[in-house]
């Protein structure tokens, strides 16, 4: 058997963060198993946390603490490992990445924007300039890096299963250039066929249906009871309630039966995007 290796602390916050759980965990004579018993969480969940890669949820800091005799310190480090993790996300958004990652099944509707998981580079650096024109360059360059980052999910082996919903007239009227949106459209077909994910669009001629008034991404876990993120302009919440979560789940259940089938809506993407790249062309 090769030898243990370390984690080494001096690579990030989250890093420097895992040593020291894993080094006080092995000062308590404790093994993974031993320490994780008793939380909602799983062993491989605890195992990543010590070597840096993924971020402590509060709940699991509280139950360490209490096994470890810590005197609450990993559960008032946490919010500061997620805030280095999370740099060019809003402070609200800290834990949300780490979620994505951990998530078996991630279904979201994005009634008003292409969800960041499935924008280009353009496409993000257009959203910004028109949704936050104040912003420095220095801003929308942590952004935009911090948003490409969480896109790698794709490119995992155990990425979770991804449902999308989105409104036909996010596509069909926009601010951003016909060359842009060609290649947004594009993307979001590549990224949908080569993941065997799915796509489905609520059309224009469906007004009225459930989720009226915003986004919902619904997420679910090996280890841990689903939650629902939803999100406004300034602010977002974590929705853990299990009635809360079971409401949002029936609405979601129906709005995909208010959208499109899966190869209708692709077509109607592919189309669109055919047409903002003819409209592009003709533009050159």
């Amino acid at each position: 058997m090769p030898p243990k290796k370390d984690p080494d602390a001096s690579v990030s916050v989250p890093c420097f963060y895992g040593a020291e759980l894993r080094y006080r965990r092995e000062q308590a004579g404790l093994t993974l198993e031993q320490l994780v018993e008793g939380s909602y969480r799983g062993l491989s969940f605890l195992s990543q946390i010590e070597r840096g890669e993924r971020g402590m949820p509060v709940d699991l800091a509280r139950h360490v603490d209490q096994k470890l005799g810590t005197d609450g310190f990993f559960e008032r480090r946490c919010e500061d490992v997620a805030k280095a993790r999370n740099v060019g996300h809003p402070l609200y958004y800290a834990d949300v990445p780490d979620l994505e990652k951990q998530a078996v099944t991630l279904e979201e509707w994005a009634p008003n924007a292409f969800p960041g998981l499935l924008q280009t580079e353009a496409c993000m650096r257009g959203l910004m300039r028109y949704g936050a024109p104040l912003a420095s360059p220095e801003t929308v360059e942590k952004n935009v890096r911090a948003r490409l980052a969480r896109a790698k999910l794709w490119g995992r082996e155990d990425r979770p299963t991804y449902w999308g919903i989105l409104r036909e007239s996010l596509i069909r009227n926009t601010p951003l250039p016909p060359a842009v949106m060609a290649e947004q459209l594009e993307h979001i077909l590549n990224v949908i066929q080569s993941t065997q994910s799915v796509l489905q669009i609520v059309p224009e001629t469906s007004p009225w249906h459930p989720l009226m008034h915003g986004m919902a991404k619904i997420m679910t876990f090996a280890d841990a009871p689903p939650l629902v993120w939803t999100e406004g302009d300034f602010d977002g919440q974590i929705v853990d309630f299990p009635a809360l979560v079971q409401g949002y789940r029936r609405s979601y259940d129906l709005l995909r039966a208010a959208a499109l089938p899966l190869e209708a809506s692709l077509a109607l993407v592919e189309e669109a995007a055919r047409n903002y790249r003819d409209e592009a062309r003709q533009g050159d």
